[in-house]
């Protein structure tokens, strides 16, 4: 006799994770001295966490401090780090206890949904999106709403996109950086969306775990424009943090106590020896800028390489470190393209279906924030490959 499962047990694989596996066996398998598999499917960046936050950990080690629970929201200290942070970039005042820190972005996001949605709640995003928004929402029971964006809104949604959605969402998920494309909502763009979600009764939830790797165009946080918006940021990416596991949010003052009674049941609290490092790092600005400027040279090279290696249409990729190229000229099947590429070529890409579900079929992903030398040996090898 079968056993139900669950809503949760029908959710689709995160297609990037399947790409890290075909590419660590791939590399397995190769000869003494043979080409290594160059890696561009994930954002894991190249560097790991600041000197200074591996001092502070090894430091508190050392000391014997106690690793035990911290306060479901973090420890004060790094809550009251993370407000000053949003004074010194954004010129926000930001209340202590409107942050919390969470395991990861990964663990921010379903405290976010569960707090503001209810199951058969409707949220939109923009298409090309990061898919774990739709995979999480899914299995809580929330309907996604996939608005599709181009190349002409630098694939992120407008006002306009949003009044022609009818009935209007219960939320908007909205990222800038966005994954996989690059780009971003300039900061009146940004504004103009938070008024009308906070106007027409919509939650955004604003994804801003890229905020730090931008290079052409300044930022902006919902956590300034809309006082109903949820902010979701993260160290793994400008902090090079990703296996620590520690990110947090922002909250809207109506939405404090319900996430942190979530949190309390779900994850209890973030990673103590997480948060140690995680404080120390908001000091390691010229090692972090030095990544950035690396993530930029990187990026400059391969918009002057990639199209003369047969991947002549790439999103501008204004920030986070990816490029999202239309390769329709030379296939409709990106799954088979990268698997094609991973085999012949040893470069390791991420199929577009996995963040557009209608239209990825004809794009392919690229991370560049591995080793310097890795990215242009890259795009040799894909000039030679073309």
């Amino acid at each position: 006799m079968a056993l139900k499962t669950g809503r949760g047990a029908a959710a689709p694989p995160f297609i990037v994770m399947d790409v890290i596996t075909a590419a660590n066996v791939r590399q397995a398998a190769l000869p003494p001295g043979a080409p290594h598999v160059i890696r561009m499917e994930v954002g894991q960046p190249g560097t790991g966490a600041p000197a200074g936050a591996v001092a502070a950990v090894q430091a508190a080690l050392a000391a014997g401090a106690p690793m035990g629970y911290t306060e479901t929201f973090g420890r004060r200290s790094l809550r009251e780090r993370i407000a000053r942070h949003y004074a010194a970039w954004y010129g926000l005042a930001l209340p202590m206890d409107r942050v919390a820190v969470t395991v990861g972005a990964s663990g921010a996001f379903p405290l976010a949904f569960l707090a503001a949605f209810d199951p058969g709640d409707r949220v939109a995003m923009a298409a090309p999106f990061y898919p774990p928004y739709v995979n999480i929402l899914t299995a809580l029971g929330i309907e996604p709403v996939i608005i599709e964006a181009g190349a002409d809104t630098r694939f992120q949604p407008t006002v306009a996109m949003l009044e022609r959605l009818a009935p209007r969402p219960d939320g908007l998920i909205v990222a800038s950086p966005c994954n996989p494309a690059g780009t971003m909502l300039h900061p009146q763009e940004l504004a103009d969306i938070a008024a009308w979600c906070h106007r027409n009764g919509v939650r955004l939830i604003s994804d801003e775990i890229y905020h730090g790797l931008n290079y052409d165009s300044p930022l902006a946080t919902a956590a300034a424009l809309s006082p109903s918006a949820i902010v979701v940021n993260s160290f793994s990416k400008y902090f090079s943090m990703t296996g620590w596991r520690i990110g947090w949010l922002v909250l809207p003052d109506d939405l404090i106590r319900p996430v942190e009674c979530l949190a309390q049941n779900l994850f209890i609290s973030p990673p103590h020896i997480a948060q140690i490092a995680a404080e120390a790092a908001f000091d390691c600005t010229d090692e972090l800028q030095a990544n950035v400027a690396r993530y930029r040279r990187s990026r400059d090279l391969l918009l002057a390489a990639l199209p003369g290696a047969g991947f002549p249409r790439l999103s501008p990729a204004e920030g986070a470190f990816y490029l999202y190229a239309d390769v329709s000229d030379r296939s409709n099947d990106a799954h088979d393209f990268c698997a094609r590429m991973l085999a012949e070529a040893g470069v390791a890409a991420s199929p577009g279906v996995d963040f557009d579900r209608m239209r990825g079929h004809h794009f392919v992903r690229f991370s560049y924030c591995g080793p310097e030398a890795d990215m242009a040996e890259a795009a040799a090898r894909l000039a030679h490959w073309r």
